[in-house]
């Protein structure tokens, strides 16, 4: 049910925020292979924002908190393929759109308007040819396309009474997902099995995946969407799953298990260790507090923990300055959550790092997504790791240039620890964080005995 009122609310707030009107195109969903036969259809996320339902071959317009749509109604032939569908008047009432006019009508309502490009290329073509000008990012943008980016982002950036139910729907739904898929592994024969049985969840709840599903036993391959792997005794399965609701709001979970359903002594050991610096950056979330910081902390205790474990060499600060602990953990710590996985990354690093800082060179800092102080109605995701990457390990540069800080002969007693990695989606709050995903175990314990 979509709640006109705070929709409404949001519009108010961006009026506050810029003093000139913006267009917003929803998109269309491109052909495989022929024109009928089409990908899901998913609509541009600051459309959505405003909205509030995912209409395709549409196009917003708002000025001084008013919106007006623009789509046309489906051509009668449709009736037969598609059955009724609404016409633009009932979608105008279902959002609380001040007006409605047919698409034609739009190339009469866009002087002086504001927009942001959307991704698909049948829609980016059709801006740049309504608008006259570019909306890449890699081009040179309109200044009032750059002051709708940032208050954009500013309101996107804390999420209010829709985003935060919507993201619990998808995050409980995950949880169930990753619970059913840590009860089934063992009858599980391939990669693929568990993944039907995860996206099966998802599904019977009327939402689909936020992202393509990461479900392997090569979990040093930090985007992996193959499943064609058996599962073999002695493997770790890394599933990264996460559902999004009808609405468009996200989740984000990874979780890693032993297939056989107990952790070997060295795997165990490496989970313990991504573990603590997992719970150690969620403890240090608090409002004020620097995402770039609570990254650091992770570097360090893993730091920590492979020297304990006897993997790296040296004074562990010393190992994190020289970003040696990165040939392990080489990403970000995490990254913001809403309407997309990675939220607002679409305008590149403008909603990730704050006003005035750049992305930096350092192998151990330049994958870090999100560089800004956290405040109360963010949504983050902590996810440390430790992965053995061949194409790092192997690689002469690293190699030579950290060659003196691993211990590669013991390294060789952790060969059945290819990639493990904890994430949970947290709300930062007034004092603190709130795990959303706490219902999903982390301890060791207790996802052994989930699998028994």
């Amino acid at each position: 049910m979509i709640n006109i009122k705070l929709l409404k609310n949001r519009r108010k707030k961006l009026a506050k925020l810029i003093n000139f009107p913006i267009v917003l195109w929803s998109g269309k969903a491109p052909s495989k292979n022929f024109r009928a036969n089409h990908y899901p259809f998913r609509a541009s996320s600051h459309f959505l924002y405003f909205a509030g339902l995912s209409l395709e071959n549409a196009v917003i317009r708002l000025e001084n908190g008013n919106l007006d749509l623009f789509m046309d109604n489906p051509h009668p032939d449709s009736t037969l393929w598609h059955g009724e569908t609404p016409s633009r008047e009932d979608i105008s009432q279902q959002i609380g759109a001040d007006n409605a006019y047919p698409m034609k009508a739009l190339k009469d309502k866009i002087e002086g308007v504001a927009s942001i490009a959307v991704q698909d290329n049948f829609t980016h073509a059709k801006q740049r040819e309504i608008l006259q000008r570019s909306l890449s990012m890699k081009e040179e943008l309109k200044d009032i396309d750059h002051q709708l980016m940032k208050a954009i982002i500013t309101l996107r950036l804390l999420h209010d009474e829709i985003a935060l139910t919507e993201i619990k729907k998808a995050v409980n739904v995950s949880v169930q997902a990753h619970k059913t898929a840590l009860k089934s592994t063992k009858d599980c024969a391939t990669e693929a099995q568990v993944r039907a049985a995860m996206e099966s969840h998802i599904m019977s709840n009327n939402m689909t995946c936020a992202y393509n599903s990461i479900v392997t036993v090569n979990g040093e391959v930090l985007h992996n969407e193959t499943y064609n792997n058996e599962l073999k005794s002695g493997d770790l399965l890394l599933a990264d799953v996460g559902a999004e609701t009808a609405l468009g709001w996200a989740s984000d979970i990874t979780r890693t298990w032993p297939v056989t359903g107990h952790f070997s002594s060295s795997q165990r050991d490496v989970y313990d260790l991504v573990l603590a610096a997992h719970d150690a950056c969620i403890e240090a979330i608090k409002p004020g507090g620097e995402y770039r910081e609570i990254h650091l902390l992770a570097a360090k205790v893993i730091a920590e923990g492979l020297v304990n474990l006897g993997i790296l060499k040296g004074d562990p600060n010393t190992l994190v300055e020289k970003d040696a602990h990165a040939i392990f953990f080489p990403h970000g710590i995490g990254h913001l959550l809403g309407l997309d996985v990675h939220d607002m990354e679409d305008l590149g690093d403008l909603a990730g790092y704050e006003e005035g800082r750049t992305r930096s060179d350092r192998f151990g800092l330049k994958y870090l997504r999100l560089d800004r102080p956290l405040k109360s109605g963010m949504v983050v995701t902590i996810e440390p790791g430790f992965y053995q990457v061949p194409a790092i390990l192997n690689h002469p540069k690293f190699k030579e240039k950290y060659y003196n800080d691993v211990n590669w002969e013991k390294l060789k007693q952790f060969s059945d620890v290819r990639g493990i990695r904890i994430e949970d989606d947290i709300l930062v709050t007034e004092t603190g964080a709130e795990v959303l995903t706490k219902n999903l175990p982390t301890q060791a314990e207790e996802i052994e005995e989930m699998m028994s």
